[in-house]
């Protein structure tokens, strides 16, 4: 059975966290790897998270299945830290929310939904967009098709572009947006943007399905997320996948949670009833502990809003870096473009060949489209990355 089977490449990202780890050089820069770290290097964990921990290991009493919806309490602490506090879409019983093995299962769960819900199901996704989009929903069957959205001259969205492609698209096409933080690119939809798009899947008959993964890492918790929930007062239907693994540091615990809208409460009964039974046939019901952490600390007023300081210090220093990296890098070009995006990561916009010289000749390391994680800096090593990337762009 499996004499015939062929290795594959490793993937690019697993491949540099490798070559990272076995390089001996004191001084090396890893700006690829996709996980928050303080200016010590780490991924610490929170101190909410920490005191969570110790609540759940002194007070948990069983260790029994939480059923494939998951926890009724971190779904509904999700639906209000998503969509706010006085959603009607909650109100109305037009909202469920499902916990999901991190974003990625919410993904891939939404993906084999709407195959059971429309077999040739089209899903429009951004150039560029996250590399694992196109695996988790191609590989559920649906058909994937591009709009532009990043101009590479610019390293700005191109909006025009992406609205005139999406005119190409038909009623019941599904389009994939980014709530907040742009993964590659750092660049972000405006909310006027944002009101022009939901227009347009307005007037198409389009189903948005935003993934949100990087809430209260842009400018904060609302403000990451009043695109996403313009869209959502707007459309009779919508996909939301969210993760934890960032806002909570909880990459490794793989917390998600997928969020299915309706026109009525009555079709969202019925919708996630099929929903449901699509998770019962993959992996049956996620895991719990992640989501009893953020259960815990979103229905605790103090643990909350220790969680919360934590997560707005995270956030502003990525915004001091990225003001502080596009300071260093004035002098020999104009880089701007990083202090105006959001979010984790931006592209600097070199040559596959600069990349490389800068790993070789370095240490600093990076994905081969430039893509570089600005929460991977601190005010120490500016200065060398800096430095570097002057020799290696010849200025």
């Amino acid at each position: 059975m499996f004499e015939a089977l062929q290795p594959l490449p490793q993937d690019p990202i697993l491949q540099l966290m490798q070559t990272f780890r076995e390089d001996d050089r004191p001084d090396k820069v890893d700006l690829g790897i996709g996980v928050y770290k303080d200016d010590a290097g780490n991924t610490p964990i929170m101190a909410a998270v920490h005191e969570a921990e110790r609540r759940l290991l002194e007070g948990e009493t069983t260790k029994s299945y939480v059923g494939p919806a998951g926890s009724t309490g971190f779904n509904s602490a999700m639906a209000e830290l998503i969509l706010g506090s006085n959603s009607p879409l909650v109100r109305d019983g037009r909202v469920s929310v499902i916990q999901t093995p991190g974003g990625c299962g919410a993904l891939r769960m939404a993906a084999e939904f709407l195959r059971l819900c429309k077999a040739d199901t089209k899903v429009w996704v951004s150039t560029p967009t996250w590399a694992n989009h196109l695996p988790l929903l191609g590989g559920a069957g649906l058909t994937i098709r591009e709009y532009p959205y990043l101009n590479p001259e610019t390293l700005q969205v191109d909006f025009g572009a992406m609205l005139e492609t999406l005119e190409r698209a038909d009623a019941g096409d599904v389009v994939l947006l980014h709530g907040c933080c742009h993964n590659p690119s750092g660049a972000d939809l405006s909310l006027a943007q944002w009101q022009e798009v939901t227009s347009l899947i307005q007037r198409k008959g389009l189903l948005p399905f935003v993934d949100m993964a990087y809430q209260g890492l842009g400018e904060g918790l609302d403000a990451d997320a009043a695109g996403l929930r313009h869209l959502a007062s707007a459309v009779p239907e919508m996909l939301i996948a969210a993760s934890c693994s960032k806002n909570f540091g909880l990459y490794r615990e793989r917390t998600g949670a997928l969020a299915l809208v309706s026109e009525t409460a009555t079709v969202n009964a019925a919708a996630t009833s099929q929903l449901l039974s699509v998770i019962r046939s993959h992996y049956s019901m996620p895991p719990a502990h992640g989501a009893s952490i953020v259960e815990t600390i979103l229905g605790d007023d103090d643990l909350r809003a220790q969680w919360q300081q934590e997560l707005n210090g995270m956030c502003e220093r990525i915004l001091h870096l990225r003001h502080a990296f596009a300071g260093a890098l004035s002098s020999f070009g104009d880089f701007e473009f990083i202090a105006r995006q959001r979010g984790m990561f931006s592209f600097l916009g070199i040559s596959p060949e600069q990349v490389g010289r800068l790993r070789k000749e370095h240490g600093i390391y990076m994905l081969e489209s430039s893509r570089v994680n600005v929460a991977g800096l601190n005010d120490h090593v500016l200065p060398q990355v800096a430095s570097a990337l002057r020799e290696v762009l010849g200025k």
